[in-house]
């Protein structure tokens, strides 16, 4: 009877002892290498087996059902922890640590059927950064397991990277991954017994989207990206046709390419009018939608392809379409392979004065980074509320100027930089809870979230082929050297004005932008100062073409006060006008700008 008073205190003595390593680690952060740092983190961060015999050493271990894997699996292990019964723990987390779901992540190399996984007081977590934060109580657990694939790199480098399996780059909805069924336990970080959890569900296939009349679904292999991963990598691409296109088999069609997140369908309007119970913004979205499918079929719109590319990776749902060191040459593989086959394959009129672009947060920067580096190719880029186009503004941080990213710090004081703002502008999250959630999410930059796509697309590989941190993943400090590498490859301001002798020329007229002057992640600084910069232009001298919303969150498409039905219109309705005004205004003598006038 002795035993169980035996077991909770040598518990008690674990839990003691993990604390104080738990608070000597984070402590080294100040005073030790940062490569003996990151061993240190490293080995905290990555999972171990554990036998049988061991189990009372550990709070979770989580086993991979025999029936789900034949083979010895890497990938990376999560503990989901969650007082809200109403989703599973794998659908709550969040940036916001007040609203997050608590998680803990390992990394595992060859977990084999039958092998445990164990997580302990070092197993660095989000929002709390240890178990012995948590509070005694009820909660449900749920165990993940996100798989790696091994990638012979063209570069000569090896590594393990999550492929994206159809949904986006999102390890809790990935086909192929493998969870447990939630369950409510009791836990006590200082005394409750090791809690098992066992993979045994598998998250099933996505069927494929349906072409329509209107919409079409096409999907190429990449003979570049295949080349850089070693291994067949396909873009794919939602292609939109207008109104008359079957019906005039002699038209040729200019190309709209609408840039941003992974999407897997085209859901840009309803062939069915708002349900009679519908009200509020729902039938506002439902009459807007219903409007732009009515005006698109009936020639009321101009007649262009619409082309959402489809271009999930291994780092994110999306490569930001241009050339990365550690991302691919999607730039190239998008504009040189994906673009010639949709205008081959639907009619288009395959010229730059006929091409434009459009999109928002992602597709904004993508927006406009493409036509400025594919500047011969297209005829207008509308991006509204850019990621940072100034690396003076990366959000809230100055990566040339700061020394840290998370915390302006003073002689006496630090305060920590926000990632996040409400329209009030309050505070809703932090770039350290915001870099800490990512990492418990991925090590090496693999979360498939926003600040590790950004490092994964502007930085150099590093030496262990994954992407060079901008600034280390648990101080802040930022790298200088990383920090130059970015402003001469993907500082779109600074690119501009390095090379505005040649760009300029190319350029004029064709940059639009947008931005809320309260964008929720603060892109409006990084707006500004491109705009700064363009209005010293000469030679010639092009201030651009931009709009600013007063008190508008992230996602203002503009214009001010257009808020109405979605806006006057829809940002894709403004931009179809827009594109084709300008395209005619400057179409080369002898282009075709009749036969898609019909």
């Amino acid at each position: 009877m002795a035993l169980p008073n035996i077991q909770k205190a040598r518990r008690s003595q674990r839990a003691a002892l993990h604390t104080m390593q738990f608070g000597l680690l984070m402590l080294a952060l100040l005073i030790v290498s940062p490569a003996i740092f990151h061993a240190a983190l490293q080995s905290a961060m990555q999972g171990n087996p554990v036998s049988s015999q061991e189990f009372h050493l550990y709070h979770f271990v989580v086993t991979l059902a025999p029936e789900l894997s034949a083979t010895p699996l890497d990938g990376r292990v999560f503990v989901v922890l969650s007082t809200n019964p109403n989703a599973e723990p794998r659908f709550q987390m969040s940036e916001q640590e007040a609203r997050s779901a608590q998680f803990f992540g390992v990394d595992v190399d060859g977990l084999a059927p039958g092998l445990n996984v164990g997580f302990t007081d070092l197993t660095l977590g989000y929002p709390a950064r240890s178990f012995t934060e948590i509070p005694a109580g009820d909660y449900y657990v749920q165990a993940v397991f996100n798989k790696y694939t091994t990638f012979h790199l063209s570069n000569g480098h090896t590594v393990k990277l999550p492929m994206d399996e159809g949904e986006g780059q999102h390890w809790d909805t990935k086909p192929g991954n493998f969870f447990s069924k939630p369950e409510k336990i009791h836990f006590d970080p200082a005394s409750s017994p090791t809690i098992q959890i066992k993979l045994t569900e598998k998250i099933p296939p996505i069927p494929p989207a349906q072409d329509t009349d209107w919409v079409k679904h096409i999907r190429i292999q990449s003979d570049l990206l295949t080349k850089f991963y070693g291994r067949p990598i396909y873009l794919g691409g939602i292609v939109v046709l207008p109104g008359g296109w079957k019906e005039h088999p002699n038209a040729h069609y200019p190309l709209l390419v609408n840039q941003g997140h992974f999407q897997r369908d085209f859901g840009g309007f309803r062939t069915t009018p708002p349900a009679g119970d519908m009200q509020g913004p729902a039938l506002l979205r439902a009459q807007t939608a219903y409007q732009f499918y009515q005006d698109w079929t009936t020639g009321k719109l101009p007649h262009m392809l619409i082309l959402i590319i489809q271009h999930a990776n291994p780092y994110y749902d999306d490569s930001y379409a241009v050339n990365s060191a550690n991302v691919g040459p999607y730039g190239d593989a998008i504009n040189n392979e994906l673009i010639p086959y949709v205008e081959k394959e639907f009619r288009g009129i395959g010229a730059g004065w006929a091409r434009a672009l459009y999109g928002g947060s992602t597709g904004g920067w993508e927006t406009v980074a493409t036509q400025v580096f594919y500047p011969d190719d297209y005829n207008g880029a509308w991006g509204a509320c850019p990621d940072p186009v100034d690396f003076h503004a990366y959000q809230s941080v100055n990566i040339y100027d700061n020394k840290n990213a998370y915390w302006e710090i003073g002689p006496f004081g630090r305060v920590p930089r926000s990632d996040m703002r409400g329209p009030d502008g309050l505070t809703l999250a932090t770039n350290e809870g915001a870099n800490r959630y990512e990492l418990v999410m991925g090590t090496h930059g693999r979360s498939g979230e926003q600040w590790d796509i950004w490092q994964a697309v502007f930085s150099p590989a590093g030496d262990d082929g994954y992407p060079k941190p901008i600034w280390d993943p648990v101080t802040g400090v930022i790298d200088k050297d990383v920090a130059e590498y970015w402003r001469q490859h993907y500082d779109l301001t600074a690119i501009m004005q390095r090379d505005w002798k040649t760009l300029g020329p190319k350029l004029n007229g064709k940059l639009h932008v947008m931005v809320g002057m309260m964008d929720t992640y603060y892109l409006d600084n990084a707006v500004h100062l491109m705009q700064a910069a363009l209005e010293k232009t000469s030679d010639p001298h092009y201030p651009g073409d931009f709009d600013y919303g007063p008190g508008q969150p992230h996602c203002y498409t503009g214009p001010p006060g257009a808020t109405a039905r979605e806006g006057a219109l829809t940002f894709t309705e403004r931009v179809l006008k827009a594109s084709q005004e300008w395209m005619l205004k400057t179409a080369p003598a002898g282009a075709d700008t009749t036969s898609w006038r019909y």
